[in-house]
C-alpha cells in the first residue's frame, strides 16, 4: 500500500536537512501547479511506496503568502495519509502555533521536536511525554542534523499513516468564539467532512475570502455569518483574526510553559545573545559587515585565493610546474606536442589551442578563488551571521525605498542570479517584488568573480579592494536604485518591513560546507564544460574566419574576421566609457550569455604565446578604462539564465522590457562616471563625454532628490 507523507514546519525549522536525509537521491523537484512556489517530491530510503512531501516553510494556514496557500491547498485537496510537524525546539511555542491548526485539519499527525541538541546547549529541557499528553499525538524529539531520532520518527508516522486515525485537537477558543463557531456551522454547508466543519468554520469566522468561495456559500448564508461574527467582535473588542490567534495563543502557552524547564540562571545571556550585542549594535554593524566583505574578498581574491590562482594557472594553463626537478609541462604544451606528433591540420590546432584551452581554461583558472570565496559564503550563511545581516539591513532597505524582505533575495544572488530572482516570490507586494527583481542582480554573483579577479590581476596588482569594491557598489546601486524607483508611479506606495526570526549561532559541519561548495564548484565546471565551451569555439571561429575576395577562408589577421565586423559596428557605442575597441565589445555581449564568457572571450581574443592574459590586457588599457569595464558587468543585464528568471518572474513582457532596459542604462551611465570623471580628475582632458557624463550625473542625482510627487499619505 502506496502513502503519502507531508513535511510540514516554519521557515528555518530544519526541514530540507530532514527531508534529504529521508529521501538521499530519491528527490524529484518542480512547481506546484498554477503557482511559482518549489514543490519538492521524493521516495524514503528503502521504500519506493512511501512518498514524502516537503512542504513550503509556514507559520499558518492562513493564506497570506504563496506558501501557505500552497501548504493548505495540498493538505486539504491532495489529502496526504499524514503529516509529519517539524518543530523548531529553540522556538517551541511560535512552532506549536502552526501545530494548533494541524490538528484540526483530519488528518494523523506526527510532532518531531527537532534541533534537540542546539536545545541542551540553551540550558532548556523539554519534557516531550507531557507535550505529547497535552497535544494528544505522538511527540517524540530528534536532531535532523545529527541523524538521530529519524528512525523512531519515521516509524511513528508510518504507523499513525496506517491506523488512519485523524488528530483530535484538544484546545478550544474563547466562550463567545465557539458561540459564534457553533452558529457558523449552522449556516455552512454539510456536504464536507464532519471532522473539518469546525475548522471551515474558523476559516470562516476569520473572513477567510478564499474559502468562502471554496464552500460556495450564497449571499444570505454569508451575511448571517458575518452578524454572527460582529456580534463576537463587538463583546471582545476585537477584530476576529486577532482574537482567533489570541487564543491560540493562550492555548500553546498552557502546553509549553509546564513542558520548559531552564537550567540557565534567570537574566543570564546565551554566548548567541553576547554575540549580538556586537554584530548587531546599531553602531558597529555596518562597519563590522564591511570589515568581514573586505577580508573575505581579501583571503578569497588577493591573499590565499590569489596564489592559488597564480601556481593554478601557471601550472595547468601555463608553463607548467617545476617539481623535485622534473619540468612538469601544463595543458597548452602537452597538447601542442601531441597535436604537433599527430600532424594535425593548423585550423584543428587552433581551435583546440587557441579556443577551447585558451577559452574555457582562462575562466577554470579562477576556480580555486571561487572556492575560497565559496567556502566563505557557506560558512557566514550555516553560521547564522547572514540572518543578522538581514536584521541589520532592514530597516536600511525601507530607508531607500526596498522592501526589508529584498535582502534574501540579494543574499541567495551572491551564489547565482537566479534563485536569488527566483526569492522575490516570498514578497508579497507587487511593486516591491518587481523592484527586487530588477537590481538583485547588481550584487556580484559568483560567475562575476572571475571579471573581478581577472581586471584585479591584470591593472591593480591583485589588489584585494577590486572586489570588495565592486560588491559594495552592487549594493549601493541597489539601495539608490530604490529610491529611484520608489518615486515613480509604478511602485508606489509603502514598503513592508519583513520578520525575522534570528537562529542561534552554530558552528557549520564539514559536511554541509563540502556539499555547499561543491554543488557550486560543480555547476561552476558544468558550465565551462558547456555554455563556455559553446561559446569559446564559436568566438574562436567567428574570430579566425572570414570572406577574402568573396571567398571563406580563414583570416590573414584577427582585426579582418567575421567577429570584428560585427565588433567594430558597436564598438562605438563603449567609446565613452573609455573601451571602445571591438575585442571589450565582442567579450561584454557574450557575457549575456554567461557572465564567464567575459574571461573566456577574451582569453581567446587576447590570446598570445609570450605573454599571459593579464599581461596582454594590462598593455592594451588603462587602470581607469579596465575599472570601467568592470562595473558595466557588473551591472548591465545578467546572463542568459537570469535573464530568463525575470522574463518569468515579472509576468509580462512590458516590465520584463523595463528591468532589462533599467539594468542596461544604469550600467552604461555608472561605467560613463567612473571613466570620465576619473580622467578629468586626473587631467586626462574635458570632451563631449565628460559633458555627456555631467548631464547625466546631475539628471541621476535630480531623481533622487526629487519630491516623490506619487507618495502614498500616509493615514
Amino acid at each position: 500500500m502506496s502513502l503519502k507523507i507531508a513535511i510540514a514546519g516554519n521557515p528555518k525549522c530544519g526541514k530540507t536537512t530532514l527531508f534529504n536525509t529521508l529521501t538521499g537521491a530519491n528527490q524529484f523537484v518542480g512547481n506546484w501547479p498554477g503557482v511559482t512556489v518549489e514543490k519538492k517530491e521524493g521516495r524514503l530510503k528503502g521504500r519506493k511506496d512511501i512518498t514524502l512531501t516537503d512542504l513550503p516553510g509556514i507559520y499558518s494556514l492562513s493564506p497570506y503568502s504563496p506558501e501557505e496557500i500552497v501548504a493548505r491547498g495540498y493538505l486539504l485537496d491532495e489529502k496526504p495519509d499524514a503529516v509529519l510537524n517539524l518543530i523548531d525546539g529553540t522556538a517551541l511555542e511560535r512552532s506549536l502555533f502552526l501545530t494548533t491548526q494541524l490538528l484540526e485539519i483530519g488528518v494523523p499527525v506526527v510532532c518531531a521536536v527537532n534541533m534537540m541538541d542546539e536545545v541542551r546547549k540553551q540550558g532548556v529541557k523539554i519534557n516531550v511525554p507531557q507535550l505529547a499528553n497535552e497535544l494528544g499525538v505522538p511527540v517524540l524529539e530528534i536532531s535532523a542534523l545529527n541523524k538521530t531520532g529519524l528512525t523512531e520518527a519515521i516509524a511513528e508516522v508510518l504507523h499513525s499513516a496506517q491506523s488512519g486515525k485523524p488528530a483530535a485537537p484538544r484546545h478550544c477558543f474563547s466562550g463567545c468564539v465557539e458561540h459564534a463557531l457553533a452558529h457558523i456551522e449552522e449556516y455552512a454547508p454539510h456536504n464536507r467532512p464532519a471532522h473539518l466543519r469546525h475548522w471551515y468554520a474558523v476559516k470562516l469566522f476569520e473572513r477567510d475570502d478564499d474559502m468562502a468561495e471554496k464552500l460556495g456559500l450564497t449571499d444570505a448564508q454569508l451575511a448571517h455569518i458575518e452578524k454572527n461574527i460582529r456580534t463576537c467582535e463587538a463583546e471582545l473588542g476585537d477584530d476576529s483574526v486577532s482574537l482567533v490567534i489570541q487564543d491560540r495563543y493562550a492555548y500553546v502557552d498552557r502546553v509549553a510553559a509546564p513542558a520548559l524547564r531552564f537550567s540557565r540562571k534567570s537574566g543570564s545571556l546565551s554566548l548567541s545573545d553576547k554575540i549580538d550585542l556586537i554584530v548587531t549594535n546599531r553602531v558597529l554593524a555596518l562597519p563590522i559587515f564591511a570589515v568581514i566583505m573586505g577580508f573575505v574578498y581579501f583571503v578569497s581574491v588577493s591573499g590565499i585565493g590569489g596564489t592559488l590562482t597564480e601556481w593554478f594557472n601557471e601550472g595547468v594553463f601555463g608553463k607548467g610546474w617545476i617539481f623535485f626537478g622534473h619540468d612538469i609541462p601544463g595543458i597548452p604544451e602537452l597538447l601542442g606536442s601531441l597535436l604537433e606528433s599527430l600532424n594535425v591540420a593548423d585550423w584543428l590546432s587552433s581551435l583546440i589551442l587557441d579556443g577551447i584551452v585558451a577559452g574555457v581554461g582562462a575562466a577554470l583558472g579562477f576556480l580555486p578563488q571561487m572556492i575560497i570565496l565559496f567556502f566563505f559564503l557557506a560558512f557566514l550563511e550555516a553560521c547564522g551571521y547572514m540572518s543578522r545581516i538581514a536584521f541589520i539591513l532592514d530597516k536600511i532597505f525601507r530607508r531607500f525605498g526596498l522592501s526589508g524582505k529584498s535582502f534574501i533575495p540579494i543574499l541567495i544572488g551572491t551564489g547565482c542570479g537566479v534563485p536569488g530572482i527566483m526569492a522575490s516570490r516570498t514578497i508579497e507586494n507587487e511593486a516591491d517584488r518587481r523592484m527586487t527583481i530588477m537590481t538583485t542582480t547588481f550584487i556580484p554573483c559568483s560567475a562575476k568573480l572571475p571579471v573581478m579577479a581577472l581586471i584585479a590581476g591584470a591593472f591593480f596588482g591583485g589588489a584585494w579592494w577590486v572586489a570588495a569594491s565592486a560588491y559594495f557598489i552592487g549594493v549601493a546601486a541597489i539601495l539608490f536604485s530604490g529610491t529611484l524607483l520608489k518615486r515613480t508611479k509604478p511602485f508606489r506606495g509603502q514598503s513592508v518591513p519583513f520578520v525575522l526570526e534570528l537562529p542561534a549561532y552554530r558552528v557549520p559541519t564539514a559536511r554541509n560546507l563540502a556539499h555547499s561548495i561543491w554543488e557550486r564548484g560543480s555547476s561552476f565546471i558544468k558550465k565551462a564544460g558547456s555554455i563556455i565551451l559553446l561559446a569559446s569555439v564559436l568566438i574562436w571561429f567567428t574570430s579566425s574566419f572570414s570572406f577574402v575576395g568573396g571567398v571563406f577562408g580563414m583570416a590573414d589577421d584577427m582585426d579582418n574576421s567575421l567577429l570584428a565586423a560585427f565588433g567594430k559596428e558597436i564598438a562605438g557605442l563603449f567609446a565613452p566609457l573609455g573601451w571602445g575597441d571591438w575585442r571589450s565589445a565582442v567579450a561584454t555581449i557574450t557575457g549575456l550569455v554567461a557572465k564567464e564568457n567575459v574571461v573566456s572571450t577574451m582569453g581567446v581574443l587576447f590570446h598570445t604565446d609570450e605573454e599571459s592574459l593579464e599581461a596582454t590586457l594590462a598593455g592594451a588599457y588603462s587602470p581607469l578604462a579596465a575599472y570601467s569595464l568592470l562595473m558595466f558587468n557588473l551591472l548591465c543585464a545578467p546572463c542568459f539564465a537570469a535573464i530568463g528568471a525575470i522574463r518569468r518572474e515579472m509576468n509580462g513582457p512590458k516590465w520584463f522590457a523595463a528591468a532589462i532596459g533599467y539594468q542596461c542604462a544604469l550600467a552604461y551611465f555608472v561605467a560613463m562616471w567612473v571613466y570620465q570623471f576619473g580622467r578629468l580628475f586626473t587631467g586626462g582632458g574635458f570632451g563631449l563625454g565628460t559633458v555627456a557624463a555631467i548631464v547625466s550625473a546631475i539628471s541621476f542625482v535630480w531623481l533622487l532628490v526629487r519630491k516623490n510627487a506619487h507618495k502614498l499619505h500616509e493615514i
